[in-house]
């Protein structure tokens, strides 16, 4: 065998590989099973609803606890923090108790919330008493203490260097980091399934490009097979 040759790639029609995709043989009940996981993780609870109903596919936890979860969320999204802090603590004490990293997170995002209202010497004061201590004891709270108080130097906070915490993606990010506690503390996995096996169809495509020219899923919305490049 040539050089040339020993090297080249297999080539696979698309009518092949459509073959092989259709002799996989994948359960419905599992198909719908993903499909739940993902509308419980993300707290869709009407639609988890409808989908327990048309598909008979149960939910691995009480729908109920979604709603209390999707109302911590809601509150730190509108800036509420008082209010999620309080809604976290009546739904279980011991997830802010046992995690001093995402209590100082609320906590800052509460700083942060009160230098976007302009009550300045509220978020000094704020600052001074609940979150320099904290950061006394913990070098990377210090630093993270010391960016955000940077906000009450700019008059014009759109010019400062860490104007993004004042960004909404910051009440996001702190959101999604409470979200994913309490999803732990109800023994549910914080991430939904489905991204992770979407995440791992482009990796196995990227081992396989180096073995095979094949149809593609470029279009992860559509799953539409594209030729394969010859």
């Amino acid at each position: 065998m040539g050089k040339g040759e020993a090297s080249s790639k297999k080539v696979i029609t698309k009518e092949e590989w459509e073959k092989k995709l259709n002799d996989v043989k994948i359960r419905k009940e599992d198909m719908n099973k993903l499909v739940m996981n993902f509308l419980v993780t993300e707290g869709y609870v009407e639609a988890a609803e409808k989908f327990q109903v048309e598909s008979g596919t149960q939910p691995e936890v009480d729908l109920g606890t979604i709603t209390d979860r999707m109302a911590v969320r809601k509150a730190i999204q509108c800036g509420n923090m008082e209010d999620a802090i309080e809604k976290v603590n009546d739904l279980n004490p011991e997830i802010l108790d046992t995690n001093p990293q995402l209590f100082f997170h609320l906590q800052q995002q509460r700083l942060i919330e009160l230098i976007r209202n302009g009550k300045l010497e509220e978020a000094l004061e704020f600052a001074q008493e609940e979150l320099a201590p904290r950061g006394e004891e913990n070098h990377a709270f210090l630093e993270e203490l010391e960016r955000t108080v940077a906000l009450l130097a700019f008059e014009d906070t759109s010019g400062c260097p860490v104007a993004e915490l004042l960004d909404l993606s910051q009440r996001q990010k702190t959101a999604s980091e409470l979200n994913a506690a309490i999803l732990t503390s109800q023994s549910h996995e914080k991430d939904p399934k489905l991204p992770s096996l979407l995440k791992m169809l482009i990796w196995a495509q990227n081992q396989l490009d180096e073995k095979a020219s094949y149809p593609h899923i470029n279009d992860l919305v559509n799953a539409t097979l594209e030729d394969p490049v010859t």
